[in-house]
């Protein structure tokens, strides 16, 4: 007898691809990774003093260290390595301290010696210390999550524009039609293939608009590959290259507390692929991130490369091309290692024009931000507290991302904060969330009330039953039942909870109490909602489209209408006007329901006052929080 073999189905993040898939997708990694790899040892290396040479070998040690970390990072082992399709990076906010760390050491080689000390004890911290960080988890809900996604996408976008007109510095030339056709010209084409393109030539549109606009700028002068005639064939890292690390307590500190910001963006990062990628994160999944950047950056201190975190930038990535598989990275991560190893290969890939990369960036760069709108999307801002945190957060972020200069304007120690877009949003997302959300008694957002008599979420969880349904029986019309077995589903945790209980008391309901409550409520544009005998709120509601005081002729279709449906159903035309574009489209969908069966139109009408009761328990909500009805108008 022939047995019933049943295998779980692979997760699309451990799907294996084909060899050439893998091979394809994980050097489109790359091609959108390297600028951003090489760009903070050659930033380091100018300012400190290193030769040409060294500033080679500190880009060969930077992206083989790179592909290992990567591998660590996607492929995993033991308790290291999150196992998403996560690339990993030299920080950029370790930029600044660690130039501060080499110039104190007297520059050059020294310099540099001081920082890899500092490297190696902040990235073994970091390590033992991941488990720890992971239990703070709590700390990092979604208003906080999707604030440091958006961002980190957000803060990027300077980055991929300074690409696009140029580069950085002296080659920038934002004024140049030769750059802006080249950036936008790959931005079109990524998007053509998107559009056109479905499967596998969707997948890598970045990779062909890299590589198609690379060869145009070719045919027409603007890329130059000189320097791979000049470039070796073999260069090999090797363990302390520069000497043996020294180790500077100062120097330390400032690297530890790099690393506790880089766990914070590692943070953001899982938590965006884990959207991206419908994977969902953890705890265990937070540490073992942060376990592999911490031996990354351990590994990245003895090969002469800099500290590791998830490169926020390939996530862009994996949202664009929808490609999941966490052994595409594994594959970049080899390629990488290979170009570690080949400086040729190296300067080919190096080849590619500013303004070509830019154009490629502006899209995988964005797509991150997107992520965080999603995340966001999940948050209650009928609570003001977090209004103010996201604002805040991401205010602050694009304050010092739009005017890096103002980092010069605090004290040194205050630097590192200030530097970074990223970092400033990230922190002052957490410590809002603690301070507001954490500190003393949550007391809930304003759900009803107006101000200087406001009514919050605890003290609709203590109400007794007749305060509740008071303050809430408004919302339906009639009979009280809805409002009163909501009562029962006490306590709330958040407004969307309070609004899905009065969901469920009503579509729970005998059919006996449903219509009766349907019988409760007046026709569309009746006579007794324009004498206001149905109330205030049926009356403010239909005169959205002046269904209270209609002329003549269109009063008479009105009537029409609903004599004709109550005569077909037994019962009142309910529809939510708000919902609806004018009075021509509801007597016309109107007009359409009548030949509906009466069971679907008896659902159609409960669907109507779940729709009219959620207007008015926003109208409650708006009324309670007057910078949300502001913001609203």
């Amino acid at each position: 007898m022939a047995t019933d073999v049943r295998t779980r189905p692979v997760h699309p993040v451990d799907e294996v691809l084909p060899a050439p898939k893998l091979a394809i997708y994980g050097f489109q990694h790359v091609l959108a990774f390297y600028a951003g790899a090489v760009i903070v040892p050659i930033l380091l290396a100018n300012a400190i003093g290193l030769n040409t040479q060294q500033l080679i070998h500190l880009i060969n040690a930077d992206l083989l260290t790179c592909g290992i970390a990567s591998i660590i990072q996607s492929v995993g082992f033991w308790k290291v390595g999150v196992r998403l399709p996560l690339l990993q990076g030299v920080t950029f906010t370790a930029v600044s301290p660690m130039i501060a760390i080499g110039l104190a050491a007297g520059g050059g080689t020294d310099g540099l010696l001081v920082i890899y000390g500092a490297v190696i004890v902040a990235g073994l911290a970091t390590f033992f210390a991941a488990p720890y960080f992971s239990k703070l988890i709590r700390f990092f809900p979604p208003v906080v999550t999707g604030s440091v996604i958006t961002i980190i996408g957000i803060a990027l976008l300077p980055v991929a524009a300074g690409d696009a007109v140029g580069g950085a510095g002296d080659s920038a030339d934002p004024s140049s039609g030769k750059n802006m056709a080249y950036a936008l010209g790959t931005l079109f084409l990524i998007v053509l293939i998107q559009r056109v393109f479905k499967g596998f030539m969707a997948t890598v549109a970045v990779l062909i608009g890299l590589v198609s606009g690379t060869a145009i700028a070719w045919l027409l002068g603007d890329a130059k590959f000189d320097a791979i005639a000049t470039s070796d064939w073999l260069g090999v890292t090797t363990p302390f290259y520069f000497g043996w690390p020294k180790f500077s307590f100062a120097a330390i500190v400032s690297m530890l507390v790099v690393m506790l910001i880089t766990a914070v963006e590692t943070t953001g990062d899982v938590f965006a692929t884990g959207e991206i990628v419908k994977k969902r994160v953890g705890r265990e999944d937070v540490a073992r991130a942060l376990r592999a950047d911490g031996l990354s950056t351990t590994i990245g201190g003895v090969l002469n490369s800099f500290p590791y975190t998830c490169f926020a930038e390939n996530v862009g990535l994996v949202r664009l091309t929808r490609v999941k598989s966490r052994w595409v990275v594994a594959s970049a991560g080899v390629f990488m290692i290979v170009l570690g190893l080949i400086p040729k290969a190296g300067a080919l890939v190096a080849g590619i024009p500013y303004p070509v990369l830019g154009g490629a960036a502006l899209a995988m760069f964005a797509t991150v931000a997107v992520v965080g709108f999603q995340t966001l999307s999940r948050v209650d801002f009928h609570d003001h507290r977090n209004v103010v945190i996201v604002a805040t957060a991401v205010g602050l972020a694009i304050y010092v991302t739009v005017q890096p200069g103002v980092a010069q304007a605090v004290p040194d120690w205050a630097e590192i904060l200030f530097g970074s877009g990223i970092t400033l949003g990230s922190l002052t997302a957490i410590v809002l969330n603690f301070v507001f959300h954490h500190i003393g008694k949550d007391i809930g957002p304003a759900v009803a009330g107006e101000p200087g008599n406001l009514i919050r979420l605890d003290q609709v969880n203590q109400m007794e039953r007749e305060e509740f349904v008071a303050t809430f029986g408004g919302l339906f019309q009639g009979p009280d039942w809805v409002v009163e077995r909501a009562y029962d589903q006490r306590p709330f945790r958040d407004t969307g909870d309070l609004r899905h209980a009065f969901q469920e008391a009503l579509f729970a309901a005998d059919p006996a109490e449903q219509n009766e409550l349907i019988a409760a409520y007046p026709d569309l544009g009746g006579r007794q909602v324009q004498e206001g005998a149905s109330g205030p709120d049926s009356a403010q509601e239909q005169s959205v489209h002046g269904l209270t005081y209609l002329p003549e002729e269109e009063q008479l279709e009105v009537d029409r209408l609903t004599d004709a449906y109550r005569a077909r159903f037994d019962m009142p035309l309910i529809t939510c006007v708000r919902d609806v574009q004018d009075v021509k489209a509801l007597v016309a969908q109107g007009y359409e329901r009548l030949d509906n069966a009466p069971v679907q139109e008896r659902q159609t009408a409960l669907i109507e006052i779940a729709k009219i009761a959620g207007h008015r328990f926003d109208v409650l909500v708006a009324d309670a929080n007057p910078i949300h009805t502001a913001r609203a108008r």
